[in-house]
């Protein structure tokens, strides 16, 4: 599918503070995850360092502090994430994803409203 690593849930965490921001220093995303992981600032920096020798963000060293960004955008990022998630969890199978989706107690009427939408446009693009 990519040649891309897979990141892990934590490394996730970061790229998501990282997708936010655009890019950050490590105290920054720190402090953006303080609440959520209850974890030390070298615990973070640990992960990023790893992070860029696994090629998922890329260190900017021409400060004084080290700024980081995400290698993939976040929306090529979620499409490989899907793709395993299809692949290996819902054997291949699209709908059984949506279904799954679909059933979940979080889907209101206005995201049902989105839904339609993106189906009927994805309908009109195959018949073009």
């Amino acid at each position: 599918m990519s040649d891309h690593p897979r990141p892990t849930e934590a490394e996730l965490e970061i790229l998501g503070v990282l997708w936010q921001c655009g890019s950050a220093t490590v105290r920054e995303v720190h402090e953006q995850l303080g609440g959520l992981r209850g974890t030390g600032y070298t615990t973070t920096l640990k992960l990023m360092q790893l992070m860029a020798a696994k090629g998922l963000v890329l260190r900017d060293e021409s400060g004084r502090s080290h700024i980081y960004r995400a290698v993939q955008a976040k929306t090529t990022a979620q499409r490989q994430i899907v793709g395993r998630l299809i692949d290996q969890i819902f054997a291949g199978s699209t709908s059984a994803l949506v279904q799954q989706a679909l059933e979940a107690d979080s889907v209101d009427a206005a995201e049902l409203r989105e839904i339609r939408h993106l189906i009927d446009a994805r309908c009109n693009r195959s018949k073009s």
